[in-house]
């Protein structure tokens, strides 16, 4: 049972049109109603509904605040406790005094990181990858990102692990009648019952794994270095795709000193924009450091913008760049195509593949469009999966899952190999633990502190 109340600002710090200070816990109406003043009494009011009035100081009965108060009461309620939601005016003054002024009697305490959603999963309302969901959807970096963080908080990733969990467990009862009962086995507990069994459990995990690469992506983003040596655009480039002046751009090569990051969403993709410093040998020492950031970011990147000028031949340097790069994920990009081509196409055609060569002007914005086609049909082949898909995005989710299929793949190993069915029931018996710890029906203590220590204060 939890014991204590506690309180947080749940909006972002800054000036705006409300501030809302979140109170939850056994005592949270009582403790509010002590410094809410209106003509209604909080405490015999129904749930959810919405009261005007002040906060007043009862030591010296100044008004501190004019705000609208919602009671909440548990079990209907984001964490299941009782929960009052003080909505005041928005700026960092306001909302600072009235939730000092509930805090100095020590009735409540300042809430932990990610305590509210804490509670909701320790009182049962949701289990652990619901409320990992909602991190995801806080950090949400693309409309398709939210949708997938809002389908697995509404349950659709614990749904599918409850059912493979439900089917493990009657496996695991069917074991235990056949070993203890051998004689009354009416359903025919055979090893090759148990392959069977396990590898339709192994299948259906093996649909979810197969969505994790797209689904970190979705989650993550794809980390996206443009690279390329001095002015070839790529600094234009960075300010085309954010639609915004965010790097310099001038004639003077060298221009970019360092790696600017933006994120910016293509076609519903999510990318971490790192603009880099011209790839080249200079005695500046400036302009050095900012080439050896440049040549971290590109050994960091899942993808690789590299520019080149269609406006020049080769140079040196572009062809020691292709040697770098012929190993990576890269898109090439033959820039200035709106002057007259002096590039030799061919030679850029032996080095990467044809499909993965787009020709653009920055200048006139021509060509982005294939670009982001390019880019989807690497990652996605082609177009995003159905809206329906529960896609796995989480490592801790993708490590688990790989685990219990692991020890469902020993359990069918086992069975071929003639070994007892008491052993075997050891393999099934440990898969569907781990499927457990992934919902969260068994984890450990330190393990939750580690999930909700990443949430912001006040969630």
């Amino acid at each position: 049972m939890i014991k204590d109340t506690i309180a947080a600002i749940s909006t972002a710090v800054g000036e705006g049109g409300i501030a809302i200070i979140r109170v939850s816990g056994p005592e949270a109406v009582a403790v509010c109603a002590g410094y809410f003043r209106s003509k209604t009494d909080i405490t015999e009011v129904d749930s959810h509904t919405i009261h005007y009035g002040h906060i007043v100081d009862p030591a010296n009965g100044e008004t501190i605040e004019e705000i609208l108060l919602t009671i909440m009461r548990g079990p209907r309620s984001f964490t299941a406790e009782d929960v009052v939601e003080l909505s005041t005016h928005g700026g960092v003054i306001a909302v600072k005094r009235v939730l000092e002024l509930l805090l100095r009697a020590g009735e409540i305490r300042l809430a932990e990181p990610g305590e509210f959603t804490k509670r909701a999963f320790l009182n049962g309302r949701i289990d652990l990858t619901q409320a990992e969901a909602v991190i995801d959807l806080i950090r949400s970096k693309s409309d398709r990102a939210f949708s997938v963080a809002l389908k697995q908080a509404e349950g659709t990733l614990s749904k599918k692990v409850k059912v493979l969990r439900h089917g493990l467990i009657e496996l695991l009862a069917h074991i235990e009648v056949n070993i203890d009962y051998p004689e009354h086995d009416v359903e025919s507990m055979t090893s090759a019952y148990i392959r069977e069994r396990c590898g339709e459990a192994c299948q259906e995990i093996e649909r979810l794994l197969k969505t994790a690469a797209e689904g970190k992506i979705l989650r993550e983003g794809i980390v996206t270095a443009i690279v390329g040596r001095p002015n070839v655009g790529k600094s234009s480039l960075l300010n085309a795709l954010v639609q915004e002046n965010k790097a310099i751009v001038t004639d003077i090569p060298g221009t970019t000193r360092d790696v600017i990051e933006e994120y910016i969403t293509l076609g519903g993709i999510p990318l971490r924009l790192l603009d880099t410093a011209g790839i080249r040998e200079t005695a500046d020492v400036v302009e050095r450091i900012g080439v050896e950031r440049s040549r971290t970011a590109l050994e960091e990147a899942d993808l690789i913008l590299f520019v080149l000028n269609a406006n020049e031949p080769l140079h040196p340097d572009d062809r020691q760049l292709m040697e770098q790069l012929r190993s990576r994920q890269v898109v090439v990009l033959l820039n200035k195509t709106d002057l007259p081509i002096v590039l030799e196409t061919s030679e850029v055609e032996e080095w990467f593949p044809q499909e993965a060569i787009v020709r653009l002007s920055v200048l006139k914005e021509q060509g982005l469009d294939e670009l982001e086609n390019v880019i989807s049909r690497m990652f996605f082949n082609g177009e995003l999966e159905s809206a329906d898909l529960t896609y796995v995005s989480n490592v801790r989710h993708i490590t688990l899952l790989n685990h219990a299929r692991q020890s469902l793949i020993d359990a069918i190993e086992a069975t071929a190999m003639g070994i007892p069915i008491d052993i075997v029931q050891i393999d099934v018996r440990t898969a569907w633990e781990q499927l457990g710890e992934l919902i969260g029906d068994s984890v450990a203590e330190s393990l939750i502190d580690q999930i909700f220590s990443q949430f912001c204060l006040g969630k």
